[in-house]
């Protein structure tokens, strides 16, 4: 879907930026509570200082020390965008954009899960990313919503189908920040709401869960039309207030913006929870973000982020996105994005999406012929 008012370069320019921003940002968040995710707060002030953590913690890795390692939350981001692009690839066969397309690349991310490295039956580029291969504390909900029973064989046909469990646990908000990207000057608030939610599904079946998603995604979708984040903030909320089963995200998001209001403090965010569940994980991103919102605190903002005794590298994650959506790539921090794992996979993805949402006309032309970009991103 292209069609719609052409953007004006600078327009562009700025699109580019906040995209690269959201997705570097994630990742840059992701890493830095990686290591502290299953720490208490006493801990992390004994070792990290009252500030909290402020840099990148080295982790053991066959024996050498490592920094800026990612998570699953930034590995099924990824997964989520090259969905994104394969499902927009998808439309030359006058099918419409299909989410269930997320759910086959959610299945691609469990072969990385599962598997050593690539076996070469599965198409595409991003899959045969080696550094990929590796289990970085997955969610078990998500493991065992991909899993089919009996060995562990997936079946092509049950792509699409909503979980049969009752989860609301994060693994769903953190990855559903790429549905607020697509360009606004096309794709409307409702659409990324409704996608996100349903990508969400696939994996965590409570409405709470997917309720979280798409508020996620709606308040990227905000950020990126030009919102500053108090009037995004409104439109989440406005969103929420329509739908069926939000009264739990609706409510913990009220909490975060008045618990915002007393300022910094890790005694703040940890008033919101643990971050493990969805609407508590996008609570306290949203509480970060508020507290440091000007371009120069991002660091402070991602530091308070991570800076607790919960599921730090999601929380973490979504203040990333939040943040690099509204101040762009240039605002990130460099000490931490310069360092962060698969920094060239990432912004390779997000400049691929870019194409694929503002130029698929000059990639791929009418009723899917073969292309170099369509052997790259195959249409499902």
């Amino acid at each position: 879907m292209t069609t719609g008012r052409v953007p004006e370069r600078q327009e562009l320019e700025s699109y580019r930026s906040r995209v690269r921003g959201c997705l570097l940002g994630g990742a840059v968040g992701d890493a830095l509570g990686g290591p502290v995710e299953f720490w208490n707060l006493e801990r992390i002030q004994r070792e990290c200082g009252r500030d909290g953590v402020k840099e990148y913690l080295p982790e053991n890795v066959s024996g050498a020390r490592a920094y800026g390692r990612i998570t699953d939350d930034t590995q099924m981001t990824l997964f989520t965008v090259e969905g994104m692009i394969r499902a927009s690839v998808r439309q030359d066969r006058g099918l419409g954009f299909t989410a269930g397309v997320l759910h086959h690349a959610y299945d691609r991310w469990l072969d990385t899960q599962l598997q050593s490295g690539p076996d070469g039956e599965r198409d595409g580029w991003l899959i045969n990313e080696r550094w990929l291969y590796s289990r970085r504390a997955p969610g078990n909900t998500c493991l065992s919503a991909l899993e089919v029973p009996r060995g562990g064989r997936r079946k092509l046909e049950q792509f699409g189908a909503e979980a049969t469990n009752m989860s609301k646990g994060c693994g769903g908000v953190m990855r559903s920040a790429p549905f607020g990207l697509v360009p606004h000057w096309v794709w409307p608030s409702d659409w990324q709401f409704d996608s996100a939610a349903q990508a969400a599904g696939y994996t965590h079946g409570h409405s709470t869960g997917q309720m979280a998603s798409g508020a996620l995604a709606v308040l990227i979708g905000a950020i990126m039309r030009g919102y500053n984040l108090p009037r995004a903030i409104d439109e989440v909320e406005s969103q929420l207030r329509a739908r069926h089963g939000s009264a739990e995200v609706y409510q913990a998001i009220k909490q975060a913006t008045e618990v915002a209001r007393r300022g910094p403090g890790p005694e703040h965010i940890e008033s919101l929870g643990g971050g493990w569940v969805a609407e508590e994980a996008l609570a306290m991103a949203i509480y970060a973000s508020l507290v440091y919102q000007e371009p120069g605190q991002l660091l402070d903002a991602l530091s308070l982020a991570v800076t607790h005794s919960g599921d730090s590298d999601s929380t973490g994650a979504i203040c990333g996105n939040i943040l690099g959506a509204l101040h762009g790539e240039t605002a990130l921090p460099p000490e931490l994005a310069f360092e962060v794992e698969g920094r060239d996979t990432i912004l390779t993805l997000a400049d691929d999406f870019i194409y694929e949402f503002t130029a698929s006309e000059r990639l791929h032309g009418e009723y899917g012929p073969s292309t170099r970009w369509t052997e790259r991103y195959p249409g499902w």
